[in-house]
């Protein structure tokens, strides 16, 4: 069907694993007739899990868009992962569409990733609802279900429908409130709708007290008014499987949700740094084109994949937009419409649009796309992505390979923004940080059945570092006859800790000449050949001082060579003596899980040479701890978390200090050290 913007609804489904939100939008695909019949997780021929991972694993791992149309409505479906390894894929559609739906499995109730979801779209001030799904399911009791979700979510969650007993259908409680709900009265939750909306419309309010009841029309502005201030969060009740609740859904869908004229716009900026401002953005045709990419894929055919949301002004297929600020114009080519692996093709898009282009070899995450140089630097207010806290260091199982692995990690660190590739030259390691476990072993799956490379992968180095507790002086006297020139290079220099954080400081204060200014270098080159690799055990060495103040030289032995071997030596003698220590790196912890965990994070924290900084209460009945804990006893925090909290809590943490390792670790450490032989 040809549709405007005004007709267009963007809907992304959210919340956590195995609450159905995949087989939830087969059955709408289906009641919509978009398909003839709804495909099976199970069976891998469902729409959106396309991915032949996501057929291995049963699960959502990417955003999958289904573009449908129904009745007059052309209802754009995000299908997002739930597992917490992937929430970020989850995030970033955030700005593409104007309601986050939460979808909670009645059998499990509000679980972690589905709170998660529903404060970050509170904090992006996106239209919210929650979806309960399951309703026919056994054992189930969908009132205390129900009460959770206001507990949680808020009592302006307000239900639009109601189960039947036994869940075989929903019973509208907006349009035509009568039937017998399993739990409450369908009269009261329509009562409770009405008085929630009005509130926000004085004028309606007054209607309302002079006649005791407004119409569907009547109150559909303050409905979506109510949507857009977080003022009401609709909840839906479905079932998947049965069908229950489908139709009402998407009649919700198209009567109810707001278009993107209706909706909150996200925060675009012009400018940059402090100096950007915000830009209002309109949903307008003629204005100039703003587009904001937010996914990205690649396909063996047609190379890399760009999926972006058209948030103001006309985008014709074959034209021509600009990437921020680059002054070389992007060829726009086919404009489709994705319906998870396959799509439809646009000859323009409208705003409010979602629409894939390929070929797009210039494109990535969160590039803003416009057809004029007077938006060159507009750019959207930065996501909160999580940052990857989980590592794994790779190497080529096959020599030769390693040029290919790395374009192989540019291209996942590409289309996934919440993964990251770190180059430790320490340990000459290629290190890819995700969001946990599941995260790295299915980009690692990818690595090999997309792209036909193996690697071997092993936990990565702790970063340690060595330093010296107290001041000392060392001596080299360099002297070396071969029969020909010899070599020659005396120096004395003193070591002195610094400040935590200082780094290094070279200092000469040779006075006469006693080492000539030419050969200064050298003796730094070979004081920092020590700190490159580690005075005891082979860490880089940090936060000290190293005064060169005498020495000697030889009119004709005397070479760069000679200085710099009695400049490395000279410091090996001093560190010696100057007590050296090891350090270990020290991350800022931060874990947010339910109250009655607080005991046994606090605990497992002690067991990890940790210290808890601070406690702080949060909404839900959930609890902010922050501490410092050694970076090496966090190995198996992930899967320890989500045991003490039943997959409810998650963490954050960055690197926060080196602190002086335990002594049987610098005794380990330094033992399984050999000093490179002298050349």
């Amino acid at each position: 069907m040809e549709y405007q913007t005004g007709d267009i609804r963007n809907v992304a489904f959210t919340g956590h694993a195995g609450a159905g939100k995949t087989t939830l939008l087969e059955s709408m695909l289906a009641q919509a007739g978009a398909i003839k019949s709804a495909g099976a997780v199970e069976k891998g021929t469902t729409v959106c899990d396309y991915d032949e991972l996501e057929k291995k694993h049963g699960h959502s791992l990417i955003a999958t868009l289904a573009g449908f149309d129904y009745q007059d409505t052309h209802i754009n479906l995000l299908d997002t992962p739930g597992y917490p390894d992937f929430v970020g894929a989850a995030l970033s559609v955030l700005p593409a569409v104007e309601t986050v739906a939460v979808v909670i499995n009645a059998q499990q109730g509000v679980e972690s990733t589905s709170r998660r979801m529903m404060d970050w779209a509170r904090e992006q001030e996106q239209c919210r609802m929650v979806i309960i799904n399951r309703i026919d399911a056994e054992d189930i009791d969908l009132e205390v279900v129900y009460a959770q979700v206001r507990e949680i979510f808020g009592k302006e969650c307000l239900a639009v429908n109601l189960p039947s007993a036994g869940g075989a259908e929903a019973l509208d409680c907006f349009f035509k409130a009568e039937g017998e709900s399993s739990f409450s009265s369908v009269d009261e939750a329509h009562t409770a709708i009405v008085d929630q909306a009005v509130e926000i419309d004085d004028d309606l309010m007054t209607l309302y007290l002079d006649q005791g009841e407004v119409s569907a029309d009547q109150l559909h502005n303050a409905f979506e008014q109510a949507m857009r201030e977080g003022h009401l969060v609709p909840v839906c009740f479905t079932s998947a499987h049965s069908g229950a609740g489908v139709p009402e859904l998407l009649d919700f869908f198209g009567r109810l949700l707001p278009n993107p004229s209706e909706g909150n716009p996200p925060h675009f900026l012009n400018g940059r740094g402090d100096d950007a401002q915000p830009v209002a953005v309109s949903p307008d045709p003629a204005q100039h084109a703003l587009a904001h990419v937010f996914k990205v894929s690649f396909d063996p055919f047609v190379g890399r994949q760009a999926l972006f949301r058209l948030h103001q002004g006309t985008v014709r297929k074959d034209g021509q937009l600009f990437v921020g600020d680059a002054r070389k114009p992007l060829k726009v080519g086919t404009l489709m419409v994705p319906f998870g692996k396959e799509g439809a093709e646009r000859t323009c898009a409208v705003p409010g649009d979602i629409v894939q282009v390929s070929k797009v070899e210039g494109l990535s995450y969160d590039d803003v796309l416009h057809d004029s140089h007077d938006e060159d630097l507009i750019h959207l207010q930065p996501l909160p992505l999580p940052a990857p806290m989980v590592g794994v260091s790779i190497s080529p199982k096959s020599r030769g390979d390693e040029q290919k692995i790395a374009d192989v990690l540019a291209r996942l660190t590409v289309a996934d923004p919440c993964l990251r590739v770190e180059r430790d030259p320490v340990a000459n390691e290629t290190v890819l940080r995700g969001m946990g476990d599941l995260h790295l072993r299915v980009a690692v799956e990818r690595m090999a059945e997309q792209y036909g490379v193996q690697v071997t992968t092993k936990v990565p180095t702790i970063p340690y570092r060595e330093t010296i507790a107290k001041p000392a002086e060392g001596h080299c006297r360099h002297k070396k006859q071969t029969g020909g020139a010899g070599q020659f290079g005396e120096v004395f220099l003193k070591v002195e800790p610094l400040p935590r954080g200082s780094g290094f400081e070279f200092v000469n204060k040779i006075a006469g000449g006693v080492i000539p200014a030419q050969f200064i270098p050298a003796v730094e080159k070979g004081v920092q050949s020590v700190l490159d690799g580690g005075a005891v055990a082979g860490f880089p060495m940090q936060d000290l001082r190293v005064t060169v103040y005498d020495g000697k030289h030889h009119a004709v032995d005397s070479k760069e060579v000679a200085f710099v071997a009695a400049g490395r030596k000279a410091f090996l003698d001093a560190v010696g003596k100057a007590k050296p220590a090891i350090l270990e790196p020290v991350v800022n912890l931060e874990v947010v899980v339910p109250e009655g965990n607080m005991g046994d994070i606090t605990g497992d924290l002690s067991s990890r040479r940790g210290r808890v900084m601070s406690t702080d209460a949060l909404p839900g009945s959930r609890l902010s701890i922050r501490g410092q804990v050694p970076l090496a006893e966090m190995g198996d925090y992930q899967s320890r978390v989500k045991s003490m909290t039943g997959g409810e809590g998650h963490y954050t943490m960055e690197f926060a200090d080196y602190e002086p390792a335990p002594g049987e670790d610098q005794k380990r450490l330094i033992a399984a050290f050999q000093q490179p032989a002298e050349e």
